[in-house]
């Protein structure tokens, strides 16, 4: 059985699921790297994936997807 949950938080917003890994692992890496945490995590929260992923979810993240013609600013409802 499919999880409608996961499908609708996806096309909420407007994102494939290959952008979505796309764009929580550039993230993830960019947080290794030492860019600064954009959201408050508690200190013991070490894990850069975890992170980016609580960041894609509330649309902190400053990543913007091109398609073809198109541009998707980050949150955008679809």
């Amino acid at each position: 059985m499919r999880d409608d949950t996961r499908g609708r938080q996806l096309r909420q917003f407007g994102y494939t699921r290959f952008e979505r890994a796309r764009i929580i692992g550039a993230r993830a890496l960019q947080i290794t790297m030492g860019a600064p945490i954009l959201i408050n995590v508690m200190k013991e929260e070490i894990d850069p994936i975890r992170i980016a992923t609580v960041e894609f979810e509330k649309g902190v993240i400053p990543i913007t997807v091109m398609r073809d013609d198109k541009i998707i600013p980050r949150g955008v409802v679809r």
